[in-house]
């Protein structure tokens, strides 16, 4: 065998396989693609299925649950044009497909859970949490085209209106368990700045809530007016009493 011919042997030997490991690292590179996509859809279900959970923590929208159900639907969609091989997500498009046009001519306003006062700060936070991820996913939503643009503009008023009374009832919550330790200051500082917050607002809701809660500080200020005439009171008390021990009439032995 001359030489020539094996060195083209070796050169076509060693082409093959550059061009096989350029094949199978193209192939790992889709796949590996192909596992973060469905891992990123399945991640997008599980969090959008807990915030529908939710629902029972606040008053949700028929706007927005068909908006979370329908990210859902959008998801499973990927997830079957990604994985073709998985024969159980046509049933669960078929029924998300199902739940959102169930949502949409049969939803009940009455069913929906009505507006709960957080009973302490961790309640609040944790109320306050969830609709800031809601306000993030109608907006992404928007942003994909996948929400009218008044539907949208709707549904972020209503949850910031929201956001608005679980910070003024946590407000009214937190001023009265400072008065009840006669921590007045305390108190008068939350309902400032929870007045300061609804002024520059003119709903019914801020204007109720900013007369309510004007009507606590000045209910404050009167018990500490009372409280410092009731101690002014007491300490000239205390002052005569100790006159009369130091002028009353010696006792004669």
């Amino acid at each position: 065998m001359s030489i020539p011919l094996v060195i083209g042997l070796i050169s076509l030997l060693l082409i093959l396989i550059i061009g096989y490991s350029i094949i199978i690292q193209y192939r790992q590179r889709l796949e590996s693609a192909k596992q973060q996509e469905l891992a990123k859809q399945v991640a997008i279900i599980d969090a959008t299925e807990e915030l529908i959970s939710n629902a029972s923590h606040l008053p949700y929208s028929k706007e927005l649950l068909v908006c979370l159900n329908k990210r859902i639907l959008y998801a499973l969609e990927t997830i079957a044009e990604v994985d073709t091989k998985d024969r159980s997500l046509k049933q669960r498009i078929h029924h998300v497909t199902e739940q959102i046009s169930h949502l949409e001519t049969h939803f009940d306003q009455t069913n929906v859970v009505p507006f709960q006062v957080p009973n302490s700060d961790r309640q609040a936070i944790g109320m306050l949490q969830l609709v800031k991820r809601l306000k993030n996913v109608i907006k992404g939503e928007h942003g994909k085209g996948r929400i009218a643009t008044q539907a949208y503009v709707l549904e972020n008023t209503r949850l910031e209106n929201m956001q608005l009374r679980i910070n003024i009832e946590n407000v009214v919550k937190r001023a009265n368990d400072a008065r009840l330790k006669r921590q007045f200051g305390t108190a008068k500082q939350l309902l400032k700045k929870g007045i300061d917050v609804l002024s520059s607002r003119n709903d019914e809701y801020a204007t109720k809530a900013k007369q309510k809660l004007q009507y606590m500080l000045s209910e404050i200020d009167n018990n500490m007016s009372v409280s410092s005439e009731q101690e002014r009171q007491q300490l000239l008390n205390k002052d005569n009493n100790e006159l009369d021990v130091l002028f009353q009439q010696k006792r004669k032995w």
